[in-house]
């Protein structure tokens, strides 16, 4: 029996250490797209605000200048835009977005779902989804400009009278928080207290066109690093519980290593055991 035992634990101990190579390498893959998800959102941030920017200066071209783009749709449903990941060994990073979305989601939601694992949960519960599934990986800055070129089409058609984006912000690599974020109707500060600020500015086909062209480019960089930046959080948060799961392995390694000693030392005190014995006899 004793030497039955000592082969089951070494079995085990194999697998657990099977098992530590594949979240070791699972958390540095992690880590390595982290870095580059990281870089490019940061790197697109600061065009993006400046579009935003002169969206606003533009709007502030006259004192009646009117746009769809800045007020509600015609449509009676809100629109929202959820990123969540493509796969899932990140902890809790899925769950934590899904019920950050559903604690302010309306009975009425259409839901435009960009990752795997957020079409898979929405149909799941009965929500109407108005895309395919859209793989987070495969989200290029042209197919954010084809979404944002549609969902703003979508708006001036009377489909949504809203739109919201929700995704997961890098706060740090142990902190991601959910978080959402208006996208249509635009809203700017008023830049005085008694109405807006006129700019000397002419533009070539008027204002109004020079902004509504603008806007879908504005929404395609917001989506964009919307979903860098909860590419990024995903996986941080994989390579925090890949870390967790590699630390685990190497605790039961090193117990059943433990268990293994006892076991082999049992048998080997057993077998003196049998021989003094029988010398005896």
């Amino acid at each position: 029996m004793a030497g039955v035992s000592t082969k089951a634990i070494k079995a085990r101990m194999r697998s657990m250490e099977s098992t530590r190579q594949i979240t070791k390498a699972m958390e540095l893959v992690a880590a390595s797209k982290l870095r580059g998800a990281q870089m490019r959102a940061l790197n697109n941030r600061t065009y993006f605000g400046t579009l935003f920017e002169v969206m606003d200066m533009i709007s502030r071209s006259s004192i009646d200048f009117r746009s769809p783009f800045l007020t509600p749709g015609k449509g009676a449903r809100p629109l929202y835009i959820v990123i969540a990941g493509d796969r899932g060994m990140a902890g809790g990073y899925n769950n934590n977005i899904f019920r950050f979305v559903m604690a302010t989601l309306t009975e009425d939601a259409l839901i435009f779902p960009l990752g795997k694992k957020t079409a898979e949960y929405f149909r799941r519960s009965k929500w109407e989804c108005v895309s395919d599934s859209i793989p987070v990986a495969d989200l290029t800055v042209g197919s954010c400009f084809s979404i944002a070129r549609m969902i703003c089409d979508w708006f001036l058609e009377g489909r949504f009278s809203s739109v919201t984006i929700a995704y997961t912000e890098l706060v740090s690599l142990l902190t991601q928080t959910p978080k959402q974020t208006g996208l249509l109707p635009l809203t700017f500060e008023a830049a005085e207290p008694e109405g807006r600020h006129r700019t000397q500015f002419l533009y070539e086909g008027g204002d109004v066109h020079v902004f509504e062209n603008i806007v879908p480019e504005y929404m395609a960089g917001v989506i964009y690093c919307a979903v860098k930046e909860a590419f990024a959080s995903e996986q941080a948060a994989r390579r925090t519980a890949m870390d967790a799961a590699s630390k685990n392995a190497d605790e039961m390694i090193s117990k059943l290593n433990l268990d293994y000693n006892r076991a082999r030392q049992a048998a080997i005190t057993q077998e003196i055991t049998e021989i003094v014995a029988g010398s005896e006899k």
